[in-house]
């Protein structure tokens, strides 16, 4: 990888703040836009800027072009079976949110159990606690050890002929952990449970293959790979999203709307059809698009293997600054490039803010995984996060000022 000539194509990364120059280390919350995402979306406003799919006109012939090859493109980044199986939602919250409210309220009922770990995202987590209130069924967590890796043993043992969906995440925002889903699929599937796996933090970093990993269910975002907000990914087996009602109602998702006495009756499009009601975001389709565009030129093994570097590297530096705390597991070939931290009697908050001072922009607190933090026993933690423009010298930057708070 070219990290200098990548940086060219990101003009945010040329600015300064607070008189210094920007280094942008929260990654995982978002990432920073190229060129290239932004000039397709100018494109498609100035020139092609029609509704998809709904009229014979040219611009809406060239607009659904655009935002159908992009599908194409998804559906081939992550190895789906067929492009039916690609569903656009505003992101990885809808997409589970999709799964939680049409199938788990078609599917779930009081006597069956859905299993999640204690380290995921809210997002894979509050859909189920909603539902669960309408449906009776109960939730169980598999442990973390104190590493901040799953109790493979634990999760196991929390399987039963009850467990209809395990929810998980591929990759830990918080510590980068590294799950292996592979196994814990084959696990799940034996036990007769289908899987759905929040892949916001991993379908950025490394090569996702959804058939090999056989999970039924796959969510990611678009803004933490290079593309726009609002927009995000539904991996689903297509004999699955089949059988699943539709997430809303309204244009687009409907086949026929017919009155007959005094009642309308009802037909849904086709696959991925019925789960995209209203006009979609088109915009966001295109530019994430070019956003995978973007990163299959770059190569999804050489992200994963610069981000591994520069992980392994900065872990290095920051166990010489005595006040420094480490969180997460040791193994850091089980790790993305998220490394969450603590100084010794300084708050998180106050850590993110004396960083921004230098222009140096982490995150700090719960991250969206209030419990993770509970069983780790931390009211919060700053988190540095990786991607492809950061450098070794911004690392080197970081840790002079991280050896400054001694």
């Amino acid at each position: 990888m070219d990290i200098q000539k990548i940086r060219l194509d990101f003009p945010i990364l040329s600015r300064k703040v607070n008189g210094n120059q920007l280094i942008y280390f929260d990654n995982a919350a978002t990432t920073q836009k190229p060129r290239q995402v932004t000039d397709a979306i100018t494109d498609y406003y100035n020139n092609h800027n029609a509704n998809v799919h709904r009229a014979v006109h040219t611009l809406s012939m060239e607009a659904t072009e655009a935002y159908e090859e992009s599908r194409e493109k998804i559906s081939n980044f992550i190895s789906a079976r067929n492009l039916s199986e690609i569903v656009f939602v505003r992101g990885t919250t809808e997409a589970i949110n999709l799964v939680a409210y049409s199938w788990g309220l078609s599917n779930l009922n009081k006597d069956d159990e859905v299993l999640l770990s204690l380290m995921e995202h809210h997002s894979n987590i509050v859909p189920w606690e909603i539902i669960r209130k309408h449906k009776g069924f109960t939730i169980n967590y598999a442990k973390i050890k104190q590493d901040a890796t799953l109790d493979f043993e634990d999760f196991e043992s929390k399987l039963s002929k009850k467990t209809k969906i395990v929810c998980l995440n591929h990759v830990s925002n918080i510590t980068g952990t590294i799950n292996d889903v592979k196994r814990l699929a084959k696990v799940a599937h034996e036990n007769g449970s289908i899987v759905l796996v929040d892949g916001a933090q991993a379908v950025p970093h490394m090569k996702i293959d959804v058939q090999e990993l056989d999970v039924d269910f796959y969510a990611f975002s678009g803004h933490k790979m290079l593309g726009p907000t609002g927009i995000g990914v539904l991996y689903g087996k297509k004999e699955l999203l089949e059988n699943m009602p539709p997430f809303q109602g309204g244009g687009e998702m409907i086949k026929e709307v017919s009155y007959n006495k005094n009642k309308c009756e009802v037909s849904w499009s086709e696959l991925p059809g019925k789960f995209e009601a209203g006009t979609p975001n088109i915009c966001g389709v295109i530019g994430l698009g070019a956003a995978i565009e973007y990163l299959k030129g770059i190569g999804m093994e050489e992200v994963y293997e610069h981000e591994k570097e520069l992980t392994e590297y900065t872990v290095k530096h920051m166990k010489e600054c005595d006040k420094i705390k480490l969180y997460g597991t040791n193994d850091l070939s089980k790790r993305c490039g998220i490394i969450p931290f603590g100084v010794r009697d300084i708050s998180a908050h106050d850590v993110a803010l004396l960083c921004d001072n230098y222009g140096i922009m982490i995150r700090s607190g719960y991250h969206c995984a209030q419990p993770l933090h509970e069983i780790l026993k931390l009211k919060s933690s700053a988190r540095a996060s990786f991607y492809i423009y950061n450098t070794r010298e911004e690392v080197d930057r970081f840790i002079e000022v991280l050896k400054a708070f001694n």
